[in-house]
């Protein structure tokens, strides 16, 4: 474990601690004795939350070893793709094998799929749940991307560029985020 997710960790629960004698559910004097106007205490608690937080998705992202490759995991139909990610990171990365749709769901963790140098002849649907996670969309730049997404503290970026091309095939994201997002770029 590296130090910067730790400090994340102790940052984390440092804010919980406070917001819990904040609330009064635990009765630490010393540690109620730090405090301003409720709103001032409510943003330093957000603040050092926000804070930790950062500093173990960073951690993640910034060292590439946190990605574990993957071979392509083919579903029951012999096609579509099926990745489920827990409390961790995997990579799955196409050299010119034929796409086909897939279901991506994380769970406290991320997925990093790279179409770029897939083989993408008609419209496919990718499915994605993430809770907590992320997950980040490489897609070529011959293909369209249409999203439809519900999300709850959280979000799709569709950075992609759109290709002028009418005949050109459309990958279709369907997302549904709790506490997590989708990154789609070229």
């Amino acid at each position: 474990m590296k130090p910067r997710t730790i400090i994340g960790m102790i940052f984390i629960v440092a804010s919980l601690l406070k917001l819990a004698t904040v609330w009064g559910l635990i009765h630490w004097s010393w540690f109620a004795n730090i405090t301003d106007s409720p709103w001032a205490t409510y943003f330093y608690i957000f603040v050092v939350l926000y804070v930790g937080v950062n500093l173990i998705v960073d951690s993640y992202r910034r060292d590439p070893d946190q990605w574990l490759q993957r071979p392509l995991p083919i579903g029951e139909d012999g096609k579509r793709i099926c990745c489920s990610v827990h409390y961790g990171g995997d990579e799955y990365v196409y050299h010119g094998e034929a796409f086909h749709g897939a279901r991506l769901d994380a769970f406290c963790g991320g997925i990093r799929m790279d179409l770029r140098e897939a083989v993408i002849t008609e419209d496919e649907v990718i499915d994605i749940h993430t809770f907590c996670g992320g997950i980040e969309l490489m897609v070529p730049t011959t293909v369209n991307v249409e999203v439809k997404s519900q999300s709850f503290i959280g979000g799709v970026g569709n950075h992609a560029t759109h290709t002028i091309d009418l005949k050109a095939p459309t990958i279709h994201i369907i997302a549904s985020n709790f506490f997590g997002g989708v990154d789609i770029k070229n």
